[in-house]
């Protein structure tokens, strides 16, 4: 029951505070971070009893729903599943705790936090495939609200763009669940069962329609070059802790989507198309580093690496699908890579983006224009945006290392003229960042920002939490691939 208690609980926070009209803004917070927690430490439960040589799932709950379709309340977890899930619960503890101006309005916006936790960790955890479906539209809901009621700029077009556009991509995705379904003889939405059955195995057009309709929904969600124009907007528009849960959390559905569904169960069709996903990755890596050495405004700047470093993600999913080598651990040394760099990357972006939140509080502005000179005035803020873009330029001795480092290992062995281009999007990335830290912190202090203030106590312990993370995977990974490494080498074929 521990992965359903992990769900539980912010579901009942949410539903608590939606309910209670009389709670003051300090209650409302308190009773979110409270809830928050309590998932987190029901995630680490499970992490404590996890045995990465027992099967591929464990810690699972199932409960018949509607027998007669073969659709019921499954729950369990990989390590793959757990590790991120994980990670997107701590998320969900920073974006709370973090400071945020929520206009009169908190006990609402942290029901939303709360119910997008909910029904986010639900993606990561559930073994039906209708209810994974379930839970990765429901996001879409929590995350509108948070941008369209929340943000700045033009929010309202954003939240719209940002629902339409995704929704679109779960229609597809849903088309391709039915596909799966009704491949399987007595019909099931059990995801351990297709797995193990690979029921699209040698059906050859109907397969690859399916593997289609997989790819081109999760893509929007990743997003994927040319998906991914509903992304930058609905960053900048969106506040700190919702745009660091959209970057660390959401954007990771995607990726771990593929590995869920189409790596898993369409093994014989995702090796066909191999190559042409690798390629694909290949140009998110260089477009969303070059594009985002372009950007003048912060957050848009930001929001384009994320693009790039999906693209790596997905280049280790590829990666691992290919079936032109016997070389099994190789395939593995890339879908551990490219699952470490999804917890890597929700760590940094997340830190950056709730930093993103801070220059906002303050100024109003994320023009790298208005600003400069700051490491003098603010050199907490300073320090722990330095840290999160050295990591995310993949310096060593840091969490984007780690995954960086197994991901091009595993192309290089497979694609190595892949990883050679690739290689050319982490140079890009380095001055991407260099640049932002030039513009944001040094040179001469404008006038204008005189009087900018230092993080406070609750925003520099939130972000020492996320540095932590980033230092420690870097520096001792061990305790986060052994989780991984073994559910990578069932999933793969190795051993």
């Amino acid at each position: 029951m521990i992965l359903t208690t992990a769900l539980a609980v912010p579901l009942l926070g949410a539903v608590a505070l939606a309910g209670s009209t009389r709670w003051s803004d300090a209650r409302a917070r308190q009773v979110a971070v409270i809830a928050a927690v309590l998932s987190l430490l029901a995630l680490v439960v499970a992490w404590v009893g996890f045995e990465p040589a027992g099967p591929l799932f464990q810690h699972v709950d199932e409960l018949r729903w509607v027998p007669s379709l073969g659709v019921a309340y499954r729950v369990g977890v990989d390590g793959i599943a757990l590790s991120v899930a994980t990670m997107s619960a701590l998320l969900f503890v920073a974006a709370i705790v973090y400071p945020m101006d929520t206009r009169g309005e908190s006990r609402q916006y942290y029901a939303w936090l709360l119910f997008l936790q909910a029904v986010s960790l639900g993606v990561f955890l559930a073994l039906d495939l209708l209810l994974f479906y379930v839970f990765f539209d429901l996001t879409l809901v929590g995350m509108y609200f948070l941008i369209g009621r929340w943000g700045h700029g033009a929010p309202q077009a954003s939240a719209l763009k940002f629902f339409l556009y995704t929704f679109a991509g779960s229609l597809l995705l849903l088309l391709a669940i039915i596909g799966l379904y009704l491949s399987l003889d007595p019909h099931t939405f059990d995801m351990r069962v297709l797995i193990e059955q690979q029921p699209m195995a040698g059906k050859g057009l109907y397969a690859g329609l399916v593997f289609l309709a997989l790819m081109l929904g999760l893509a929007i969600k990743t997003p994927l070059v040319p998906l991914h124009t509903w992304l930058p907007q609905a960053h900048v528009d969106a506040p700190g802790p919702a745009s660091a849960i959209l970057a660390g959390v959401l954007l990771k559905m995607g990726t771990y989507g593929m590995i869920r569904l189409p790596l898993a169960m369409l093994q014989e069709t995702f090796a066909r198309y191999a190559l042409t996903v690798a390629v694909i990755a290949l140009v998110a890596i260089l477009y969303g580093a070059l594009v985002a050495l372009g950007q003048r405004n912060l957050k848009r700047r930001i929001a384009y690496t994320s693009i790039n470093h999906m693209g790596y993600t997905v280049l280790g999913i590829a990666v691992a699908a290919a079936a032109f080598t016997d070389d099994s651990l190789v395939r593995q040394l890339a879908l551990t890579g490219a699952t470490v760099e999804m917890v890597a990357h929700g760590l940094i972006t997340g830190a950056l983006f709730l930093i993103c939140g801070s220059f906002w509080q303050r100024t109003g502005e994320y023009d790298l224009d208005h600003y400069g000179g700051l490491a003098s005035q603010a050199p907490l803020l300073t320090g722990f945006t330095a840290l999160a873009a050295f990591a995310s330029l993949g310096m060593p001795g840091l969490a984007g290392f780690v995954a960086e480092f197994q991901v091009f290992a595993g192309t290089f062995a497979i694609y190595p003229w892949l990883a050679v281009l690739g290689v050319v999007g982490i140079l890009i990335t380095a001055a991407v960042f260099l640049d932002m830290l030039r513009r944001l912190f040094f040179g001469r202090l404008p006038v204008h920002l005189g009087q900018f203030v230092e993080l406070t106590r609750r925003e520099w312990s939130v972000l020492g939490v996320l540095s932590l993370g980033i230092v420690v995977i870097g520096v001792a990974p061990r305790f986060l691939l052994t989780l991984i490494e073994a559910s990578a080498g069932l999933l793969v074929g190795g051993h």
